[in-house]
Parts: structure tokens; C-alpha cells; sequence
């Protein structure tokens, strides 16, 4: 089954992680914004400035006259008298740099440097920009800031909305949890309103009561037939019982009188069952009846003995210890019924060998095997392995595997390495 968070968990994630996307997006665009629209400001104002200066030394050329801009450093040099140029100027043209170079205690100083040339003049102007970056890097520090306090607020506020939202949710699995620890069925729409929850909670109800109604009718069903077929059942086995108590009777008439008798005691095991299964609860008919397993199995061998015919298959039944089981001896002959009635209708030529011991029956045969991956799909009503004959319907082994979970017990079929098929059936409970 595959692993998922509470639903809860996720709303909270959700909102948290998208709080928190959203936050850190805007703090990006913003550092971007101001960083572009900051440069693009700083360098019209520097190129624009360094214009003017231009212009105002053309106007003033005397010695002493003060450009009135005060953020830059001014420099200005006829074309011919370069060499009081920075060496790392000289290479720049009309246009603004951003540079950066280590001062006289060799820490990196960034600066922008705004270039006019002419033919007969060029000017500079250096603008220093580390109160800007220092800015910069105070915006990041309280963006980074501002980003945790409000994904911290996003994952609060979105804990508290999943509580609020998941409220009447968590209601609902909880009394879900209810009826199934036993509790009386009660209405769930009652409790909630006309909303989604609501809706839900109603079609739980429908659903309930329309299994409920199944159920019943199930039940109703299964009693009536558990009537009708021991009625006829019993007249069946009295009638045997009375024939068979003739004294002319006839070898050959007396040997159909028992194999009518046997089919009538399997059909009422059968029945026992199968009500059992629909009721689906472990009462035993005969209040703790324990069953003789190595008798009842000596019963289903004679009784299946007929679907070998005259095939060569020798049946050897060894009772290794003696073993018997809290359960209707009708639930033990309907499991061994079908393992050894499988075993005996597909083997063609052999031996079909019983063990009982060890708390479990295994039951071995020589026949044409089955395939590995088929084993466990044996046990699927309705599904009959390769190459399986007959008019089987395929439901003799779900049978067995819904006793055995009644029962707590456990069936398994696996092939023979050798040939042929062992199925075991393991009374002792499943931990």
C-alpha cells in the first residue's frame, strides 16, 4: 500500500510551501527592480553629469571653479596632457563602467566611472557606489527576514485553516471508526451540513442501508435454503438407511446404496458450510465439537474414490500423530474434500499420498503439476489453472481459503520439484 501523509499534513504543506514560494518570489523581484532601476538611475545621472561638467569647464576654464556636484570626483584633461589619466582609464570610451579596485589597505572599493571623450577634451567622473551595495545587501538581509517571519505565518495560518477544514472530515472518519469497533449504526447526515461532508456522510448512509438490505436478504436466503435442502436431504439418507436394511438386497444395489449415501452426507457438510461462510462468524453447530482429522480424511478418500475410476493411482494415507481441531467435522471434510478430489481427478497414473501430522494435512500427488504462479491464483473464485478439464466452476479452493480465514487456519498449494502438486492444510493458528 502505498505511503501518503494525512490529509491534513498536506493542506498544511501546501499552504506553507506556497506562502512561502509567493514571499521569496516578491523578495526576488523586488532585489531585481530596485537593483535595475537603481542602475539605470545612478548611470542617466552620472552620463547627464559628466555632460554638464563638460560643458561647465568650456564655460569656466580657470583653475578654481568648483563643479557644484559633491557624490562624484571630477576629472578633466586635454586630449594632449593624457598622461594625467588613471593607466586603467585611458582604455574606456564615452560611456558608464562599473569597476572595482583595492584601495591603499587592499579592500575592494566598487565605484562607477562615467566617461566623455572629445577631441579636445576628456572628462571623468567617479562615483563610489558602496553605500549603495551596502543598501543592497541591508534589503537582501531583511527580505531573507521577512521571507522566513511570513512562511512561518503561512504554515500557522495553514494549520490552522486544515483544522478548521478538515474538522467535520475528521468527525466523519471518526465515527466511521466507530461502527467499525462495534459501535450501534446511527445517521451520519444528520450531523453535518448541506455541503460536501454532507453529501458524503448522506451517500454513506444509502450505502448503508442498501448493504444492510443485501445482507438481510442474504440471510433470509440462506435460512430458507437451509431448510428446504436438510429436509429433502434427510428423507434422502432415511430412505438409504432403509434399503440398505433389506435382507435380499444385492451386492451390486447395496455398493449404489452407499455411494448414495456418501453423496448425501457431502451435500450436508457442504450445506453446513456454506452456511457457516455466509454467516461469517466461527460458531461451531455442535458448541465446540472437536473433529478426529485422520477419521474424516479416511471418509473424503472413499468418498472421492470414484474419480479415479480405473486410472492406476495407488492412495496411500499415513497418519503420522494424531490430530484433531475445535470445528464441525462437516468445515474439516468439505477443506479435505476439495484438496483430495483435486489431487485424485488430475492425476492420471501414481500416487496420491495424505500426511496427517504436525498440526496440518499435506496432500501430495504425481500428476502434471501446476505452474508457480499459478499457485496462489488457484484460490481465486472462478480461476482454474492451465490445462485444467472438467466442468469444474473453479470456486472449490476459494471455498477452502474463505474456511481456512474463518478459522484461522491456512491452505497453500505449491508444485513439486519432483512432479506433481502438494497442497497443505495447516490447522494451527496464524500468528
Amino acid at each position: 500500500m502505498r505511503y501518503r501523509r494525512r490529509l491534513r499534513s498536506r493542506i498544511v504543506i501546501s499552504f506553507g510551501l506556497f506562502g512561502m514560494a509567493l514571499t521569496a518570489l516578491f523578495a526576488l523581484a523586488v532585489v531585481g527592480l530596485r537593483g535595475t532601476l537603481e542602475d539605470q538611475l545612478i548611470n542617466a545621472s552620472l552620463q547627464d553629469g559628466v555632460n554638464k561638467f563638460l560643458d561647465f569647464k568650456r564655460e569656466h576654464p580657470e583653475e578654481g571653479a568648483q563643479f557644484p556636484f559633491s557624490p562624484v570626483t571630477a576629472l578633466i584633461v586635454s586630449e594632449r596632457k593624457f598622461a594625467n589619466v588613471p593607466f586603467a582609464w585611458q582604455k574606456y570610451g564615452t560611456g558608464v563602467y562599473d569597476i572595482r579596485e583595492a584601495d591603499e589597505h587592499g579592500r575592494e572599493r566598487p565605484y562607477k566611472l562615467a566617461v566623455r571623450k572629445e577631441a579636445d577634451l576628456w572628462a571623468f567622473y567617479r562615483y563610489d557606489v558602496a553605500k549603495e551595495e551596502l543598501g543592497e545587501r541591508q534589503l537582501i538581509t531583511a527580505l531573507i527576514v521577512a521571507v522566513i517571519v511570513f512562511s512561518v505565518l503561512a504554515f500557522v495560518l495553514g494549520l490552522w485553516s486544515a483544522r478548521r477544514v478538515m474538522r467535520p472530515v475528521a468527525d466523519l472518519a471518526e465515527r466511521l471508526r466507530a461502527f467499525r469497533n462495534g459501535a450501534p449504526p446511527e445517521n451520519l447526515a444528520a450531523h453535518y451540513a448541506n455541503d460536501e461532508v454532507g453529501e458524503l456522510a448522506a451517500a454513506l448512509d444509502d450505502y448503508r442501508e442498501r448493504l444492510t438490505e443485501m445482507v438481510e436478504r442474504d440471510r433470509e436466503f440462506n435460512a430458507d435454503v437451509s431448510h428446504e435442502l436438510r429436509t429433502p436431504l434427510a428423507v434422502i439418507a432415511t430412505t438409504v438407511e432403509l434399503l440398505m436394511a433389506a435382507p435380499n438386497l444385492a451386492d451390486k444395489s447395496r455398493d449404489r446404496l452407499k455411494r448414495i449415501e456418501r453423496a448425501s452426507r457431502q451435500s450436508t457438510e457442504l450445506t453446513e458450510a456454506l452456511l457457516l461462510l455466509s454467516r461469517r462468524q466461527r460458531e461451531a453447530p455442535s458448541d465446540g465439537e472437536t473433529t478426529d482429522v485422520a477419521r474424516v480424511a479416511e471418509q473424503v478418500i472413499e468418498v472421492n474414490r470414484t474419480h479415479l475410476a480405473n486410472k492406476p493411482v495407488e492412495v496411500i494415507l499415513e497418519v503420522d500423530e494424531a490430530l484433531e481441531v475445535v470445528a464441525p467435522s462437516s468445515v474439516v471434510a468439505v477443506a479435505l474434500t476439495n484438496l483430495v478430489g483435486n489431487a485424485f481427478k488430475y492425476t492420471p497414473a501414481g500416487e496420491v499420498r495424505v500426511r496427517i501430522g504436525d498440526g496440518k494435512v499435506v496432500v501430495e500427488d504425481s500428476g502434471p503439476g501446476i505452474k508457480l504462479e499459478d499457485a496462489e491464483r488457484l484460490f481465486q473464485r472462478g480461476y482454474r489453472g492451465e490445462g485444467a478439464s472438467g466442468k469444474g466452476a473453479g470456486l472449490g479452493l476459494a471455498i477452502v481459503r474463505r474456511l481456512c480465514e474463518l478459522y484461522d487456519w491456512k491452505v497453500t498449494l505449491r508444485p513439486r520439484p519432483q512432479g506433481g502438486a502438494a497442497a497443505t492444510l495447516d490447522f494451527r493458528l496464524r500468528k
